[in-house]
């Protein structure tokens, strides 16, 4: 009987030293987390989708309350009234941003970039980029294999099975950036939405000299140089023989797209263009 009191005596003295240890101890090394850190997560989309530059609503959220301003901070999920949201909270003033959406920039669709061999191995794109160029002459294109697709959690953006390239539903994409970050290729950008969704890019990332891109896909950039000459905004520069035009200083004209001996200047969501009607001697 008495060792069984000296045990219980013995347990209760050693976890009473246990809880007072781990009390000084919780006490030298606490952390203080702003609580207002919950409650910017709370007004947050939850994605978690890491569209913000941050690993989860969470850091981002941690990332607003610490920062001075809110400049160079932005939920692309949430849009503009998610960050005014924020601002509220914080008592801090954000600058509306222009809506943006996820781009694919190539056109060279089975009419255009003719299939030369067929890839029979994992369908990935990743791992295909890995393997060899591609089904095409085109070592640029895409590749069709819908890593973009299933990298989406909103379901916003399609491989074509005709025409073999990805289709992004603007409707329901969210600019996060997942699929940029899955294309191997570097096709898929995050651009402007545009006015009325209207906009205006260069369909392509071929950086081959003109008649080497020319033969492998006829809607590939030459880097002819014809749509900066005609440009009066000086909105588009040729890089490595490829066009590129600059959405923050392009006034959407249209005049580029009219010269470009290619048609690889793609513009979207433009009314139709009035017919020239050709004129008659008068008389007639």
């Amino acid at each position: 009987m008495n060792l069984i009191l000296i045990s219980l005596l013995t347990l209760g003295i050693v976890g009473a030293a246990s809880a007072i240890i781990l009390y000084f101890v919780a006490k030298k090394f606490y952390v203080y987390e702003d609580p207002r850190i919950d409650e910017v997560e709370a007004a947050l989309p939850a994605a978690n989708c890491g569209g913000c530059g941050f690993p989860g609503c969470r850091g981002f959220a941690n990332a607003c309350v610490s920062a001075d301003t809110l400049d160079g901070l932005n939920c692309p999920v949430g849009g503009n009234d998610t960050m005014q949201a924020v601002a509220s909270i914080l008592g801090k003033t954000v600058a509306s941003s222009a809506p943006t959406v996820a781009v694919v920039r190539c056109g060279g669709t089975c009419d255009h970039r003719p299939r030369m061999n067929e890839y029979d191995g994992v369908q990935h794109c990743f791992i295909a980029h890995n393997l060899y160029s591609g089904e095409t002459g085109c070592s640029w294109g895409c590749l069709g294999l819908g890593d973009c697709e299933v990298s989406c959690e909103f379901d916003a953006i399609k491989v074509n099975p005709i025409t073999k390239i990805p289709e992004v539903d603007e409707d329901k994409c969210t600019s996060c950036g997942a699929c940029v970050r899955a294309c191997p290729k570097l096709l898929i950008e995050i651009r402007k939405k545009g006015p009325k969704s209207r906009r205006i890019y260069v369909n392509c990332r071929n950086e081959d000299k003109g008649h080497i891109a020319k033969k492998s896909c006829d809607v590939s950039c030459i880097g002819c140089g014809k749509c900066v000459q005609v440009c009066p905004h000086e909105a588009i520069t040729i890089t490595n023989n490829l066009a590129f035009i600059h959405d923050d200083k392009c006034k959407l004209c249209r005049k580029c797209v009219e010269v470009c001996p290619t048609h690889s200047i793609v513009e979207l969501n433009f009314p139709p263009r009035k017919v020239k009607e050709p004129l008659t001697p008068e008389g007639d």
